[in-house]
This record gives structure tokens, sequence and C-alpha cells, in this order.
């Protein structure tokens, strides 16, 4: 049978995508849920023929035989629309930053706003697959991870775990992102004369995504720190980590790690000792590739890793997530 899933921010670039992912899918057929007062005002394409568009609300969502909701929306609008869609019957898949964080504090800190549904916090679940597939599979509310700390993350996490960071040196990650990771909603620093022929650092010591990054890895947020870097292209990430390692004679020790932590997971590519990706490797893919290099003298590592912000950071993610939720094979529709 067809899974009918809802799409709440169609119209964003990780909207579309969900769009274009659950489109292709072979079990899900897509719906787009108009939560916007001025909806009308809105114009459409002449003879314009896409999935079924219907309002946002429990009674039309019910009606439709939705099974899942996606919330590609700011995080205020998820945190509104959220409890609805629960009480409905409905999983529900955010994509913003709402339900991340576990404490209404942490969020207020780091989001610089009130959280207005802090018993939430508590139900969601964070959607890291790599990590937390089990949790997932009974996720009511799944908590998408952010582009940057997707990354960061699977790379940092097992480090950690194998205990080969020397942590009083401290873990540095130096990310970069396509224009398209700040959302469709016009701005300034966003404009094309502004971005093209430009690279600027931005969020700097304060980006919301580092507490995600200390979740995920158990590191202190004394031992990492992370700036962000605007790319003058549309879409991917780059990051590059830097550590001092500790207990590893060389590159192939390294990579053993990411091996022994990944080697049956479908969406993580591991390079060969030496080499690492680039963002052509990943684009408009839900893969994660990571590349490692190690220096034994000095202990001096750099992992880098790239993957497209719209799809393993957000959309494609999303449907990796959706797949584990209803029982379908995880790679569904993103292979």
């Amino acid at each position: 049978m067809t899974t009918h899933a809802g799409i709440v921010g169609f119209r964003g670039y990780s909207g579309i995508e969900l769009q274009r992912i659950l489109s292709a899918h072979p079990r899900t057929s897509p719906w787009l849920l108009e939560h916007r007062a001025d909806s009308s005002a809105v114009p459409q394409p002449i003879g314009h023929a896409g999935p079924p568009r219907i309002p946002c609300t429990p009674q039309a969502v019910a009606e439709a035989g939705i099974t899942v909701v996606f919330l590609a929306t700011p995080p205020e609008v998820s945190m509104e629309l959220a409890p609805p869609l629960l009480e409905g019957g409905v999983r529900v898949v955010d994509l913003s930053g709402a339900f991340r964080l576990r404490t209404a504090e942490t969020y207020r800190r780091w989001y610089k706003e009130e959280h207005t549904q802090p018993e939430l916090l508590a139900r969601a679940v964070y959607g890291l697959p790599e990590i937390n597939r089990e949790a997932i599979r009974a996720a009511r509310l799944l908590s998408n991870p952010g582009c940057y700390p997707t990354a960061a993350s699977l790379v940092i996490r097992p480090l950690v775990q194998a205990g080969v960071i020397r942590r009083s040196a401290g873990v540095v990650c130096d990310a970069k992102s396509g224009v398209s990771g700040a959302g469709r909603k016009p701005s300034l620093k966003t404009s094309f004369c502004e971005v093209a022929e430009n690279f600027s650092a931005y969020s700097i010591l304060d980006h919301r995504h580092v507490p995600e990054v200390l979740l995920n890895t158990g590191l202190d947020e004394s031992e990492f720190t992370f700036t962000a870097h605007l790319l003058p292209i549309d879409r991917g990430i780059l990051e590059t980590i830097y550590f001092r390692a500790e207990g590893l004679a060389g590159a192939a020790d390294l990579l053993d790690v990411y091996l022994k932590a990944y080697a049956a997971e479908p969406f993580v590519r591991l390079y060969p000792a030496g080499a690492v990706p680039g963002l052509h490797a990943v684009a408009r893919t839900n893969f994660c590739d990571i590349g490692v290099r190690l220096d034994p003298k000095s202990g001096r590592a750099v992992v880098v890793a790239c993957i497209d912000n719209l799809v393993k950071g957000a959309a494609g993610q999303a449907v990796q997530n959706m797949n584990l939720m209803l029982g379908f094979d995880e790679t569904e529709g993103l292979l």
C-alpha cells in the first residue's frame, strides 16, 4: 500500500527536496500541507499539476489518510504544529531545530528564543540513524539532525568512543556550507552580491548547532571549537576536523576506527587512507563521505567529511528516518 506523507513548508529548499525524493519513493505519495494564512495569494504556475494540496489541519490530514508529516518549517512553526498532529495520531518528522536539544534552558541559550513546547523535548527522538537506529523505529516525534552536526557527529563520535583523541588538545571543526543552508527566505547576507566571489565566517563561537555535536559525541564545550563558513555555491557541506591523535600508528589505524563503526552503514562511504572527498562526490545524494590523514610523529590528524546539506543534511535523512519509522527498507527512495 502507498503511504501518504504530508509536507509542511514545501516551498522551502528542504521542502522542495522532500517533494523530489518522496515522489520517486516506491512506497510513498507526497501531499502538500498548507499552513500559511496568506496561501491563496501565492501564485501557482498555469496548468500546474503536482501533489495534492490540503490545509494543515488535523481533520484534513486524517481525511487524507496521511501517516507521517514532515515539518520543513522554522522552529516556532514546528512547535505550533507538532502537538495537534501528534494528538491526531500522525507521526511527525521535524526538520527544524525545535526538538533537537534536551532542555528549554539549553534551547534558550543557543536559539535565543523561548521554547513553547518544553514537554515535547523529552518525547522527541534524535534522528541520526547511524547512532540511534532502534529508538528511531519506535519514534512518534522525530527530530531530524542539523546539517553541520550530521557530518561532525559521524566523524567525531567514533573517535571519542575509541579513545584516540588527546582531548586536552581539543577538537576543531572548520565547516563550510552552500547558501541553501540558510533557507529560501531572502536576506542581505545571502543575496547574490554579498555571496558571489566572497567567502565568510559567521556565528563564531555561538552557532546553534554546537550543542547537538556535544550531545552526540560526549565532548565538553571547552574541548570543541566550531566555525561555520558560507561558500559561494548553492549546496553542499565540507567539514575539516582537526585533533591530536593518541595510540594510532598511522592513517590506516585511524581509518580502521571508522571501518569498525560504519562497515555496515549504507550511507557512510569511507575513502582509502590518505584520500579525502570533495563536494561533487555527494551532490544530490544521501551519502556522508569521510577521508582521513594522520602524521604519526606529531599526532596531527585531519578528517574531511562531505554531505549534501539538503539531502543527508535535511530531506534525505528525514526520509531515511521515515523508512525506519514505518518499517520500510532504510535505503528505499534514496539509492
